[in-house]
């Protein structure tokens, strides 16, 4: 409580007397000036730490400045953003059918009502004629379209390629599906599983028809060559996330929080502003070492339409601009190109090495096909293991006779790895574990 006492005031056992010489303006002299009845709870809050902070005991500033550091937490965790949300009109403009498709000539004759196309299906009788009544329609047992989109692209995702083939397109345009009974099957357990993605996908997953060898014998491939009446098991290329992903989970780097704000991973020199390049209007791209930038999952990186990251636009990953459904998946030279050399790529080998240097092997045999077991799921075969543990040989006597190129080759990245005396050993292995991540089976599904 505050009390004034002719040139003094008072805050509980404070008394702050009123000086004779030139006043002092600051914080709290401001804060004094206020007269008590017109002060806010936050004026009274801040006046009370400025007295304890300049008058109390070392004890007492302390928990003062705990007590901002939490409010400032507070505050900050109660800051929500703006959302815009639509509404509808109480009163339903009137809608005509524009002659020619020109906003400025709207036929006045033929009225437009709310409603979906008539060929498949009508909005419920009694429900709305609005986004919700649309949005109830899409989810009901009379329209299946929905569900026959939903399950064709989940299907698409395991098995490269939709029942429906274009999955972009279930109109009169788009390809008959190859199996349609299955396609109303599939429709129908998801829609009767309450919409459960995790079980339709389970169901998928464990058909014997998934479950198949993707092997291709000639017969096989000359009657089916793109595999439409499932004779052989799926086998495609990962996508351009899914292989950076990879190679990070296999290298033991992957982050996999979950949530949170775009992230910076290795990008070329130069090339930012070489693409975006009006002064004043662009800023240059935000190279960044630290590890939760470099490994958080390929999801979150930051992507500019105009500059999308060079390793991902190499495996197709398709530009912002436009909505893509179906991917396209080529096989190139540039490819081998990036998971040779691309910073992110070699960095994950350098660490994929340490894994088979630290691990609890006898034998460098034993260690090489501990890494590739962590790329394929599989043994190496004897003429494998043969093949790797010559290069590893041959690699090993190089860095030994330069150790200079060895430093070069572990030195790769923004994360530094320590390797002892071990230099030339890790380097070597670096070697192996980058041809092991340019592997058929590393980058295919199958």
């Amino acid at each position: 409580m505050l009390h004034r006492y002719g040139g003094s005031h008072q805050i509980g056992r404070f008394r702050i007397s009123a000086s004779k010489t030139a006043p002092t303006v600051g914080p709290l002299e401001d804060l004094l000036a206020i007269d008590l009845a017109n002060r806010s709870v936050d004026q009274t809050n801040r006046l009370r730490d400025l007295l304890v902070m300049r008058f109390g005991s070392e004890e007492a500033r302390q928990i003062v400045t705990e007590l901002r550091s939490v409010r400032a937490e507070l505050k900050k965790s109660l800051i929500v953003p703006a959302t815009m949300v639509m509404q509808e009109m109480p009163q339903p403009r009137p809608v005509y059918v524009l002659e020619r498709g020109e906003y400025d000539k709207p036929d006045k004759e033929r009225p437009v009502s709310p409603g979906v196309p008539s060929a498949i299906g009508a909005l419920d009788v009694d429900g709305p004629k609005n986004r919700l009544g649309l949005a109830q329609w899409l989810v009901s047992a009379e329209q299946p379209l929905t569900a026959r989109v939903t399950v064709n692209r989940f299907w698409q995702r395991l098995f490269g390629v939709g029942i429906v083939k274009t999955s972009e397109d279930f109109g009169a345009q788009g390809e008959y599906p190859s199996h349609p009974d299955l396609l109303d099957w599939l429709s129908v357990e998801f829609m009767e599983s309450g919409w459960d993605v995790k079980s339709i996908l389970k169901t998928m997953v464990s058909s014997r028809t998934y479950m198949q060898s993707s092997r291709i014998t000639e017969a096989n491939f000359r009657w089916d060559p793109e595999n439409r009446f499932l004779a052989r098991g799926p086998r495609v290329r990962l996508d351009a996330e899914e292989i950076r992903d990879n190679a990070l989970s296999v290298s033991g780097l992957l982050n996999v929080k979950i949530g949170g704000a775009s992230v910076y991973p290795y990008h070329p020199q130069g090339l930012w502003m070489e693409v975006n390049n009006r002064p004043g209007l662009s800023r240059r791209y935000p190279h960044q070492t630290q590890a939760d930038q470099l490994h958080r999952r390929t999801l979150y990186t930051f992507w500019k339409r105009t500059v999308p990251p060079p390793s991902m636009a190499t495996f197709d990953a398709p530009s912002r601009e436009y909505c893509v459904v179906r991917r396209s998946s080529t096989n190139t030279p540039l490819q081998a190109l990036v998971m040779l050399h691309d910073p992110q790529f070699v960095e994950a080998a350098r660490f994929l090495g340490k894994r088979m240097l630290d691990s609890n092997q006898a034998s460098i045999e034993s260690r090489i096909a501990f890494g590739f077991k962590c790329c394929t799921s599989r043994e190496p075969t004897e003429e494998e293991l043969k093949i790797l543990v010559a290069t590893y040989r041959q690699r090993l006597d190089q860095y030994r006779a330069d150790s200079s190129a060895a430093e070069q080759a572990i030195g790769v990245g923004g994360i530094k790895i320590t390797a002892g005396t071990a230099v030339a050993e890790l380097a070597a292995l670096t070697q192996v574990a980058r041809m092991l991540m340019n592997l058929s089976e590393f980058l295919t599904k199958g």
